[in-house]
């Protein structure tokens, strides 16, 4: 079994900034990959972000390219979100999935642009 934590995530006004994390613990030894999803109210849950684990490669939704950013700590088993220049189209519940044995999700965590 592999255990998500997220942090981060809040309100924040348009054009500003939020960073995300999300720690990995339990059966991480084979971990693949770990990626960031989202689910605005009303819509099905998408992929944003993902990053492979062993060297790094990144993969982003075309609606996020250039704003918002992946990233890992392997020491640390955390995956991280860095999004900024933030619109309020991307209010949403985020939430992280890890990818190895087994498939996991984070709690999720509310992310609100809004003036």
């Amino acid at each position: 079994q592999v255990q998500l934590v997220q942090s981060g995530g809040g309100l924040v006004q348009p054009g500003g900034s939020l960073r995300l994390s999300c720690a990995a613990s339990g059966r991480t030894f084979n971990t693949v990959a770990m990626a960031w999803f989202r689910q605005a109210p009303g819509k099905e849950r998408e992929f944003v972000a993902g990053i492979t684990w062993s060297n790094g490669s990144r993969d982003y939704a075309d609606s996020v390219k250039g704003r918002f950013t992946i990233s890992r700590d392997t020491a640390k088993n955390t995956v991280y979100l860095q999004m900024n220049s933030l619109k309020p189209d991307v209010t949403a519940v985020y939430y992280c999935r890890f990818a190895g044995d087994t498939i996991s999700w984070g709690q999720g965590t509310q992310v609100t642009v809004s003036s």
